[in-house]
């Protein structure tokens, strides 16, 4: 490996504060702990850029994890060791619980695979997090075979125990000291090749995504989500990289465990005890699905308190939820929506608006040998306790001096893009020295992993969330610019072209899962005996609608001034479902439309999609839901909508941004809604 410009910087700055990441994978191999475990013993042994010192601090490291690190196969053998000398310092995780039928703390060993190890209660009260996940540490264990509890031999003691993190209350001083010696690029990569990337195999957008999955780090109550494929390392940074952060797993959390306390002492959970709280495979969280629950975790995203009864708790854990999305990110945000994954009792449109942020998860490559560093990066231990000083400081009024938020932001969009661009300051420039370019380029990505959650809401609740353009101002001047989603291109759902006769687009209601979708229909007609036959994802609802409109044209053929019989066809009905829903109900006037069509030869208008119900005998309903269904075939690409004249009353409703650029027309008969929709009919 050649020593490159980063590393030489980092030597110079950070001398006895780095090690090579490789050497973190390499042990990684060897003993399974996490990486900050590793770099406490790397740091402190093999922070160097001379080879022989790095290869004896090595083997120092080596012979340390050899003799006091519990592999959990060896385990019978280190209980004989503690027991033959009567004391011995091990490296494991220590877990503690109270028993409360007993009054008294019992720690695990989780590597020596001991549950009942006798443990002070000053320990304890010292170390709160052994109640909440528990912590690796040095641990001096002694062994007492006269102690006796419930009639059994207890005899395993711990004695004192050494926290694996780095105390030191300069760190984040000695990192602003030199933040200057690094460009703001240099700085980007000297703390993803901490996390153990390198980043010349990474694009730059790549990269601060990477970096923002350390927001939830320096910034307190700071809602973050990331779905995407598995094998990206989603959970990685939240399991491996800092002491002060926990990953659980998703089956595994309960409120109780969450916020309310644990040792019965009056104090909270893990909420209380960690800076972040990393939930792994959202789809796990059914216990978490309850509404009591949800208003629960509602409140505390919202205001970083909640109510235990009469009192007001306040903590600063952010919340970080990541899971898997099983399908491609084309096809999940044509038929649905980027929310998925978590369990349907949490797919609650007021919670999901908690999240600041939104990572791209499909966007990070899978985990290779390639995307990790030979090089050098800081200790992790040592980031972390910057990472942790950063979080009581604050930089969302850094926008306020180049820029103004658009009137699309409402409060809450405001507070999680302030909170984002705070983040990302904290991280690169925690010196509190950044430029306005510094400050527009965070501000775009941070509009746009909150406009990504807005996207779902829109996806999921409608009208309610119509305005997604998020956007600022520069105040110099006055120029306004909306920040775009990468995924989100122009729809094609509803082509702009002219539709050959038969095709028609509607839009319907799937009753079982109470959402709209947009349908295409295609008939065709064919010398036969006046049959019909209808084909596609067609529910009850669309064969009532398609009988209805068959059976008005045929017995009012002659008022159309039809020149052919139904008789002398046959007629083949296609629903077309490109948006994968179930059902379509309140469809009548589109199949009306497309069969007309398809008899006479002539097409649709470009871009029309046709809303609303005939009956047999012609009459016409307005469809529910007007806004909704208006709303959906805009965001698709209609350029003219055929409305019941009923919902005509209902226009005065719409934002005046979903009608631009959209012709509505109305019709109170079905004669006039083959006049609006077909070309040629005027």
């Amino acid at each position: 490996m050649d020593i490159d410009n980063v590393d030489e910087k980092a030597f110079k700055s950070f001398e006895g504060r780095i090690v090579k990441k490789d050497l973190v994978s390499s042990l990684k191999g060897q003993v399974n702990v996490p990486a900050y475990v590793l770099e406490y013993l790397l740091g402190k042994y093999c922070s160097s850029s001379d080879e022989e010192v790095v290869e004896a601090g090595l083997q120092e490291v080596k012979r340390i994890l050899s003799e006091h690190y519990v592999r959990p196969d060896h385990s019978d053998l280190f209980k004989a060791k503690v027991r033959e000398l009567g004391k011995h310092q091990v490296i494991d995780k220590l877990k503690v619980k109270l028993v409360e039928t007993e009054d008294k703390y019992w720690a695990t060993l989780v590597n020596l695979q001991i549950d009942h190890v006798n443990i002070g209660e000053d320990i304890v009260f010292k170390y709160e997090k052994l109640l909440a996940g528990g912590i690796w540490a040095i641990i001096d264990l002694s062994y007492d075979p006269t102690l006796y509890h419930k009639k059994e031999i207890r005899p395993f003691v711990v004695e004192e125990i050494k926290p694996i993190q780095l105390a030191s209350s300069n760190v984040l001083d000695e990192i602003n000291d030199c933040r200057s010696d690094f460009t703001r690029d240099e700085w980007l990569d000297l703390i993803l090749r901490s996390m153990g990337l390198e980043p010349i195999s990474i694009s730059h957008r790549l990269k601060m995504l990477y970096l923002a999955r350390l927001i939830p780090f320096v910034e307190n109550n700071y809602n973050l989500v990331e779905l995407g494929p598995r094998g990206t390392g989603k959970s990685y940074v939240y399991r491996e990289l800092s002491p002060y952060t926990i990953l659980i797993s998703g089956g595994d959390v309960t409120v109780a465990s969450l916020f309310v306390s644990l040792t019965g002492r009056g104090k909270i959970g893990l909420v209380g005890l960690w800076d972040a709280v990393a939930f792994d495979e959202v789809a796990g969280l059914t216990r978490l699905g309850a509404s009591q629950a949800i208003n629960i975790l509602k409140d505390y995203m919202e205001s970083g308190s909640f109510s235990r009864g009469r009192e007001e708790i306040t903590a600063h854990a952010s919340l970080v939820f990541v899971g898997n999305i099983n399908v491609g990110i084309e096809t999940a945000l044509r038929t649905s929506h980027l929310f998925t994954a978590f369990p349907h009792e949490m797919q609650d449109l007021a919670f999901l608006d908690r999240f600041h942020a939104y990572l791209p998860g499909w966007e990070f490559p899978k985990m290779k040998s390639d995307l990790l560093t030979t090089h050098y990066g800081l200790v992790v231990d040592y980031l972390a306790e910057a990472f942790k000083e950063l979080r009581k400081l604050s930089f969302g009024d850094a926008i306020d001096h180049y820029f103004e938020l658009g009137t699309s932001l409402n409060r809450r969009d405001e507070k999680a893009v302030r909170k984002s661009v705070s983040g990302l300051i904290k991280l690169l420039h925690p010196d509190g020295d950044f430029t306005k370019e510094d400050v527009e380029y965070y501000l775009k990505l941070a509009l746009e992993l909150r406009r990504r959650v807005k996207e779902q809401l829109k996806r999921m609740g409608g009208v309610e969330y119509w305005n997604t353009a998020l956007s600022y101002i520069d105040k110099f001047n006055g120029r306004e610019s909306i920040v775009p989603l990468p995924e989100q291109v122009a729809s094609t759902l509803i082509s702009p072209d002219p539709l050959s006769p038969g095709t028609v687009y509607t839009v319907g209601l799937d009753v079982e899962s109470g959402r709209y979708a947009i349908f295409r229909i295609e008939v065709a007609r064919m010398k036969g005996n006046g049959n019909y036959t209808v084909t596609g994802a067609v529910g009850r609802a669309m064969r009532e609608a398609v009988r209805t409109s068959y059976d008005y044209l045929k017995s009012n053929i002659t008022k159309f001034a039809v020149d052919k019989s139904l008789e002398d066809y046959d007629v083949h009905f296609q629903v077309v479902n490109i948006m994968q829903a179930k059902e379509g109900s309140q469809t009548a006037s589109a199949f009306f439309v497309a069969l007309y069509s398809a008899l006479m030869n002539i097409p649709a208008k470009a871009g029309v999609v046709v809303l609303g119900e005939i009956t047999i005998q012609g009459g016409v309903l307005p469809v529910q839901d007007f806004a909704e269904c208006v709303h959906l075939a805009k965001e698709n690409g209609a350029r003219r909508i055929i409305v019941p004249v009923g919902n005509s009353k209902e226009i005065a409703f719409l934002p005046p941004e979903i009608l631009q650029g959209l012709e509505l027309s109305f019709y109170s008969d079905p004669k006039e809604c083959l006049v609006n929709a077909l070309e040629g009919l005027d």
